[in-house]
């Protein structure tokens, strides 16, 4: 995590940022994005796909505690669901499922989301 004032967020958003679920790389993805922010953070996702179904999901940023926590919780909306599903994940969705994200935070769900798009735009460009 960036040295960053970590007194702006609830607890239960550091704790997810301390250890975030779906962090991470992958080797051999079925498809894969990374997208630097206007803000300067950067987000990969890693997708496996099996029958349209995302099977397995990770992503790495080296982003503040928002990215970090907006990752984690894109990673897990996605994990299991059709493309189609995964597509109406909506930036607005991570945002409300966080209950406290700051207010200035908001473009670092719209990073997750565009990053996990881009990943499945990967996909569905290779079959």
């Amino acid at each position: 995590m960036h040295d960053e004032d970590i007194s702006i967020y609830p607890e239960h958003i550091v704790n997810v940022a301390k250890d975030p679920k779906h962090f991470g790389r992958m080797n051999g993805p079925t498809s894969s994005a990374f997208i630097k922010g206007l803000c300067g953070d950067e987000m990969e996702f890693y997708l496996v796909i099996e029958d349209r179904i995302i099977k397995e999901v990770k992503f790495h940023t080296t982003g503040c505690i928002a990215t970090i926590v907006c990752g984690s919780v894109a990673a897990q909306l996605a994990l299991g669901k059709s493309i189609d599903e995964a597509l109406s994940i909506s930036p607005r969705e991570i945002i409300e499922s966080l209950h406290g994200l700051p207010e200035g935070h908001s473009h670092c769900s719209i990073l997750a989301v565009s990053t996990l798009y881009r990943a499945i735009a990967d996909y569905l460009l290779k079959i």
